[in-house]
């Protein structure tokens, strides 16, 4: 910012993209998130008169002032004032179409940057690795019980609300329920039981606490030996007093096979409504291998691997800011890389839908293309040999106004909207693309029209 000021074009306008180059966890698909928070906090962007008196201390190698006078007087005026386009959060996006389209000011632009990435990033990452917990599950039930393993308070909300838009049902942050009304969920913990004389008598008082919430864990010394029958015990005496057992958590061991001998204990004993919870560094793997050997398991609850985004391909989601626009012309950035060249120009991001109601394509356009006809060619940028033509009538365009002339104008919807939305994406995206393992590549492509933009920009470029 403070070198476009000094060189005098920091009010040129530019537009740049928001967006990932490949799929998080070697997946199909990611789930949009965090953008609400990203707007409201670009929108609420001040520098206070501490700040600048900060700034004004920091000195570069010389010793003189890092940053000019007029620099810090810009910042302390600082509001956003121009254009975002965005795509919803619960939407399923792929690599390479913006997420983020920022219009204005080229200070103003380059201002909000990090401020973008670093709640989209964060968020789309976790509400992937949800969205994969959930499917692995068999759309079961996912708590988030990641408080204690986040990187930081902070870190632990967007998590919290990430996980929830993705596929988690509660949390265990009872903060991320009230801000963000996601539902409370746990259990006591092993050293409830271990401040009482007998497990039994821990569980009698845990159920007198909470007579209808009452979750108890019973692997503190043995599942099978004593934590079960325990358990049993006290459900019966809740059921004399009118009140029923809500669940039994298993938090290590064999999770298949003693949730297996878990139900068959509490069938028999006619207890079939009290459900299983299950935790342990469970993923999505662990969880469909679970399913696979047939554990008999009602809920997921889900830490480390879920508010830390863990596992192959996960841990950040690498989502770049680019600029694709200055002063009207189209920018390009070149690579020896051909994935990390970018896509110049303003662009429109249409997805295609096949006669069964499947996601089937999705096609980057220029912003004044014309794309309601048939037989739109899309080709891949990184491969142009591979090319489709999509015929499709039903199509809708993904990026939608968000802020127009520094005023939002888009109705953010409730998290349980945005969770719908989620659901929805994901029942129209074929199997083949959510799979765990060897997932289909969804195609994103360009319009022959912005390809031969491109391969143009390409042929002039000098360097």
């Amino acid at each position: 910012g403070a070198g476009y000021l000094e060189q005098g074009n920091a009010d040129d306008t530019a537009t740049f993209d928001l967006y990932f180059r490949h799929n998080p966890f070697r997946g199909g698909y990611a789930v949009a998130a965090g953008l609400e928070d990203a707007i409201h906090s670009v929108m609420s962007l001040r520098f206070s008169n501490e700040d600048i008196a900060f700034l004004k201390l920091l000195r570069g190698a010389s010793g003189s002032r890092l940053f000019s006078e007029a620099f810090l007087q810009c910042l302390s005026e600082f509001r956003f004032q121009g254009n975002i386009r965005a795509i919803p959060e619960g939407t399923v996006v792929f690599p390479n179409e913006p997420l983020v389209q920022v219009t204005g000011r080229l200070i103003e632009c380059q201002m909000v940057e990090t401020i973008l990435l670093c709640h989209i990033n964060f968020q789309t990452l976790v509400a992937t690795k949800a969205a994969r917990l959930w499917e692995a599950s068999g759309h079961g039930t996912v708590v988030e019980f990641g408080l204690r393993r986040a990187q930081g308070p902070d870190g632990a909300m967007r998590a919290c609300r990430g996980a929830y838009i993705g596929g988690a049902d509660g949390t265990s942050n009872v903060l991320g329920c009230a801000t963000f009304g996601v539902p409370a969920r746990g259990t006591h913990a092993h050293s409830w039981v271990q401040s009482f004389t007998t497990e039994l008598e821990a569980f009698r008082a845990y159920a007198r606490t909470f007579p209808d919430d009452c979750v108890l864990l019973v692997d503190t010394y043995d599942v099978l030996k004593s934590g079960l029958p325990n358990a049993i015990q006290v459900a019966k005496e809740l059921e004399q007093r009118g009140h029923r057992l809500a669940g039994i958590r298993i938090d290590s061991g064999d999770l298949a096979f003693l949730s297996q001998r878990a139900r068959e204990m509490l069938d028999r004993a006619g207890l079939d409504y009290v459900k299983i919870i299950v935790s342990n560094e469970l993923d999505e793997f662990i969880i469909a291998d679970i399913a696979d050997q047939g554990g008999k398991i009602d809920i997921w609850g889900v830490g480390t691997n879920l508010v830390t985004a863990g596992g192959e391909g996960g841990c950040a989601l690498g989502g770049v800011y680019k600029m694709v626009e200055h002063n009207g012309k189209p920018k390009i950035k070149l690579s020896s890389n051909p994935e990390k060249m970018t896509n110049p120009g303003i662009k429109k991001v249409w997805r295609f839908y096949d006669d069964q109601g499947y996601m089937e394509a999705d096609a980057l356009a220029q912003a004044s293309e014309d794309v309601s006809h048939p037989g739109i060619l899309i080709i891949d940028p990184n491969n142009p040999l591979r090319r489709k033509k999509l015929n499709s009538s039903r199509r809708v365009e993904l990026l939608t106004d968000i802020v127009m002339g520094g005023k939002i104008v888009y109705e953010f919807p409730p998290l349980d909207l945005v969770r719908t939305r989620r659901k929805e994406q994901l029942a129209h995206l074929h199997e083949s693309h959510r799979r765990l393992r060897n997932a289909h590549v969804y195609k994103v492509g360009l319009t022959r029209a912005l390809w031969q933009q491109k391969e143009q920009m390409l042929n002039q470029v000098t360097v």
